[in-house]
């Protein structure tokens, strides 16, 4: 409640409101200062401003590369958690990009997914099919792989994945057990005979050893799905590549690995791609209501400091002994204003 009196006291010093010094005080009368509404506005727009950009800072932004599904043929269109997933498709069954009947119809020597047949040089040995499988549930499960979404134009997908960087044991594991079975095609992902519906050696090519065709395992990662994968010397559990074998117990590894690409991706342009954040540094990015609010936050501030100075008088001196006026220290009243 306003009280009429003497001049109301503001911290140690009487201050009186005057044209250039917008100071929230109140006049002898006990009526609010003529500026004190819009001193008032201009205050409340400042803390509004404030509070807007330490939500913005705090809340997190959705991030377009994460946690995300491809606009592919079997994919849904977001992630979430199914029931159940088949066998080897089971680590996703928490957030997939996949449906149960997807993962089951991944484990068939030629399923409706895509009408291919792995053993078009004779039987896939198992320990062989076993990474071909765990390939298919990575492609269709995950949804870890935004960093590496590229757009394609295809009469059955819009998009699909390039250049993921896989952990060297996944790569190397599945060259070796695969070293023993044959195939007449480096990549197969195009150029097959489909005259019979399913995938079938082209004419004139022949069946050769995996060890021929693929004499690395980089050439095996790398070539078999057009540039898919890419073969990296990272190891499981370094999060730096991706895990097409992990422990879902132990919560899933390519989370963080998506992360950190997806940070490298915003924060460098091409070419920059091997650039690594500092030890101990955050690796995120400000939200864009941060971008878009600090300028007019700043501009305020500046506007504010001009118009009453370093401290309550603007072009008053901050200083009373300057003014050669006492100022009341006590619990007495101020009869005059270093601003009068």
């Amino acid at each position: 409640m306003l009280s009429s009196g003497p001049v109301q006291r503001v911290g140690y010093c009487c201050l009186w409101q005057t044209p250039s010094c917008a100071v929230p005080v109140l006049h002898s009368s006990g009526l609010p200062s003529p500026g004190l509404n819009r001193v008032a506005v201009e205050m409340r727009a400042g803390q509004v401003l404030l509070v807007l950009l330490a939500a913005s800072a705090v809340m997190p932004a959705k991030d377009p590369l994460l946690n995300v599904c491809m606009d592919a043929k079997h994919h849904k269109t977001k992630p979430g958690p199914e029931g159940t997933l088949h066998g080897q498709c089971a680590p996703w069954k928490d957030n997939a990009c996949c449906t149960a009947n997807t993962s089951s119809e991944a484990h068939r020597d030629q399923s409706y997914l895509y009408n291919f047949n792995w053993n078009h040089c004779g039987v896939m040995p198992s320990k062989c099919k076993r990474h071909f499988i765990q390939d298919t549930c990575l492609y269709e499960c995950s949804p870890n792989l935004g960093p590496w979404i590229d757009q394609v134009d295809s009469s059955w997908r819009r998009e699909r994945i390039l250049h993921v960087p896989l952990c060297k044991e996944d790569c190397e594991e599945w060259w070796e057990d695969c070293k023993d079975y044959v195939t007449c095609k480096d990549n197969w992902h195009k150029g097959w005979n489909w005259a019979t519906g399913t995938n079938r050696c082209p004419w004139g090519s022949i069946c050769r050893p995996f060890t021929e065709v693929f004499p690395e395992p980089k050439d095996l990662c790398e070539k078999i799905w057009s540039n898919s994968y890419k073969y990296t010397t990272e190891r499981r559990g370094s999060g730096r590549c991706i895990q097409m074998w992990f422990d879902p117990a132990r919560g899933n590894p390519n989370v963080v690995v998506a992360k950190y690409y997806a940070w490298k991706k915003r924060s460098y342009p091409v070419g920059m791609e091997n650039v690594t954040p500092e030890a101990g540094k955050a690796v995120c990015a400000l939200p864009w209501p941060v971008l878009v609010l600090l300028p007019l936050a700043l501009v305020l501030l500046s506007e504010r400091v001009r118009s009453c100075g370093p401290m309550h008088g603007g072009p008053c001196d901050s200083s009373p002994k300057a003014r050669g006026f006492p100022c009341s220290e006590g619990m007495g009243s101020c009869s005059r204003s270093w601003c009068g």
